[in-house]
């Protein structure tokens, strides 16, 4: 049976071949509120009947921690697939809300130093997700907040590109930069890597900077810009302790139902 993909933002492709649809979200800067895009549109798509895989590949395991896991208490994770040590479906945690999870520890800090030195080294997550693929409709890839192996691996392994950016003038910058990482990685890496669009977050309506930087943004990178804008709230900030997202501590809220008409977009619904 043909199941839905991405076809760039907003329109609809019949994909044939039965494999999930992997997609990044990525932002070497911090603070932007990459996780938390990555653990609610998680919870979205599977609020919308998706089989969800999320992948913690930061070592500071927040995604990990924010979907209830103490990644203390981990005995398989991410860093022993990369490393070679387990195969992924080994370290596949079941989560809340219909999420899988592929956890992270602070171990994964010595992964990525341990494959600077070995061949295809961008393409070790790619090889290692491919048997999940045809379990899942939608695998999410939560980034480092940098540009390197693990990130380069990401977009190597990548159909999509999600680009989390607050509404602030500062994180033009940050947004250049990885936009000239993923031109290098279309041109060597990964020629199908598209670039979904930049998901602005940490929106405050009420103030005219912001307003102008998302006006500001889609023309000057020539992007899509993903719509809703996330709402500024306490609420994100409440759910990681809860060890579920927004969708669950707060169902009713702005911000999840942001997420939502998001999750939504990016699968073409109405």
């Amino acid at each position: 049976m043909a199941r839905r993909g991405w076809n760039g933002v907003g329109s609809v492709v019949e994909q044939q071949d039965g494999r999930a649809r992997v997609v990044a979200v990525a932002n070497q800067k911090g603070g932007v509120a990459k996780t938390t895009s990555v653990a609610s549109l998680g919870a979205a798509f599977a609020e919308l009947g998706q089989r969800v895989l999320l992948v913690d590949l930061d070592a500071q395991a927040c995604l990990t921690f924010s979907l209830g896991t103490d990644a203390d208490e981990v005995v398989s994770s991410i860093n022993e697939v990369l490393v070679g040590r387990l195969d992924a479906a080994e370290a596949v945690l079941e989560v809340s809300e219909g999420l899988d999870l592929l956890p992270s520890t602070i171990e994964l800090a010595g992964a990525e130093a341990a494959l600077l030195t070995r061949p295809g080294r961008e393409y070790v997550l790619r090889s290692a997700l491919e048997p999940l693929l045809p379990r899942y409709d939608q695998v999410l890839l939560d980034c480092s907040p940098s540009l390197g192996v693990l990130t380069l691996a990401a977009l190597t392994a990548a159909d999509g590109l999600v680009i989390p950016m607050p509404c602030e003038m500062l994180s033009h910058r940050g947004v250049g930069q990885l936009l000239d990482t993923v031109a290098d990685v279309r041109h060597i890496l990964n020629p199908g890597l598209t670039v979904l669009g930049i998901l602005p977050t940490l929106f405050d309506g009420r103030s005219n900077h912001a307003r102008a930087v998302l006006a500001d943004v889609g023309e000057r990178y020539d992007l899509p810009v993903l719509s809703p804008p996330i709402p500024r709230t306490v609420r994100f900030a409440e759910s990681p302790a809860l060890g579920r997202s927004i969708l669950s501590s707060a169902p009713r809220s702005k911000g999840a139902q942001a997420y939502r008409e998001v999750a939504k977009a990016l699968l073409g619904a109405t």
